[in-house]
């Protein structure tokens, strides 16, 4: 089981945006391969605390992390989901200046203070409908994607407008002196390097559209709404050093056609005959997971509620399914005979038909609050 984040960063659940970020960096120095050469469970230390900074440093994914945990994110990221590589490239300046560069990894060590920089590409979003059975099982969809990614053939030289640095000085005269700012050369942004060739198949920036085929795991417990995060599935950047952007799935519920979802509970209306009522029942109901056979007592009342323990749907939290929650529901008949008719207004005086609910009936309103509690 996957530890949690907030025990990874050693911070608690409220902890402001400012605190996530100094845990992070006390936690990526402790763990930081220059001071644990070779170090095999400092380096998965170092990673773990950049996948939980990842999720609780953006303020939309930590909120879906509060409320459905790992499975907000299953097949974006879990264990090793970071390389080296994409820790620096996204998280390198919370570093500071207490490392000037880890020589082991990507373009960091090269005798130079200046990092590599790494565009990352655009984020695809896409809607994929689950069904109630989905939701209860656990489902994995296959899915057509159109991405763009780069040209086997695109190719790329130095910018010529920051020479490489990424970065154009400025130089400013002011009563104080002059004063010399840089920033972000506009012409590479900030890469400094730009596209040379390209193939015929690809478009100005290098890069070609395809089709792909990605299968997504659905976990049980899903909701409408939720969105799962497929890392790296999204379109490339028209850049050499660049890491893919993410597909951003959203689940769109199906709504079931004789079974009501209320959280993690499930609702049915059970209607029953007025014998039935009277004499009682065995009547089997149709769930998401099988047939289920429930025993209807004699004299039933309409509005009785039954309660399967566990029929609902999984958590994502990890907690105990939710409940089947059957509501009966005495149907009264509309086109009687005159036999028929005649044999209720016989009954009509008799002591054995007239309502007398005793102290263990429940009022309605106490039915509704018993369901939710």
């Amino acid at each position: 089981m996957k530890k949690d984040y907030y025990e990874i960063l050693e911070v608690a659940k409220t902890a402001s945006a400012a605190e996530i970020k100094k845990a992070y960096r006390k936690q990526a120095i402790k763990y930081h391969p220059d001071k644990n050469p070779g170090d095999k469970q400092a380096e998965e230390n170092f990673k773990l605390a950049a996948e939980a900074y990842e999720v609780l440093s953006d303020e939309n994914k930590r909120a879906q992390y509060d409320r459905f945990g790992h499975a907000a994110f299953e097949g974006s990221m879990g264990g090793g989901g970071f390389s080296m590589d994409d820790i620096f490239s996204q998280f390198g300046d919370i570093f500071g200046g207490h490392f000037s560069g880890f020589s082991g990894f990507g373009g960091f060590g090269r005798g130079s203070s200046q990092q590599q920089v790494y565009v990352k590409g655009e984020n695809l979003r896409i809607r994929v409908k689950v069904t109630l059975e989905d939701i209860v099982k656990g489902t994995e969809k296959k899915v057509k994607v159109r991405r763009k990614v780069k040209g086997e053939g695109t190719t790329y030289k130095t910018c010529t407008t920051c020479n490489g640095r990424g970065q154009v000085m400025q130089q400013v005269r002011t009563m104080l002196g002059v004063m010399q700012t840089a920033s972000t050369c506009t012409a590479c942004g900030g890469t400094g390097e730009v596209i040379d060739k390209h193939d015929k198949d690809t478009d100005a920036q290098g890069l070609k559209t395809i089709e792909e085929t990605i299968s997504i795991n659905i976990p049980a417990g899903v909701m409408d709404g939720i969105q799962l995060n497929m890392s790296g599935k999204g379109n490339e950047a028209p850049v050499k050093n660049s890491v893919p952007g993410d597909l951003l799935v959203l689940i769109e519920e199906q709504e079931h056609e004789t079974l009501k979802r209320e959280g993690d509970n499930l609702h049915y209306d059970l209607y029953i005959s007025f014998p039935e009522a009277v004499l009682g029942a065995t009547k089997e109901i149709e769930t998401v997971t099988g047939k289920v056979r429930i025993k209807i007592d004699e004299g039933v009342q309409s509005g009785k509620i039954l309660r399967l323990r566990g029929k609902g749907v999984p958590s994502l939290q990890g907690r105990a399914a939710g409940d089947l929650i059957i509501h009966v529901n005495v149907w009264t008949p509309k086109n009687l005979t005159d036999k028929q008719k005649a044999f209720f207004r016989e009954m009509q005086d008799s002591e054995n038909f007239n309502p007398n609910p005793d102290k263990n009936e429940k009022s309605f309103f106490e039915k509704v609050k018993e369901m939710f509690s």
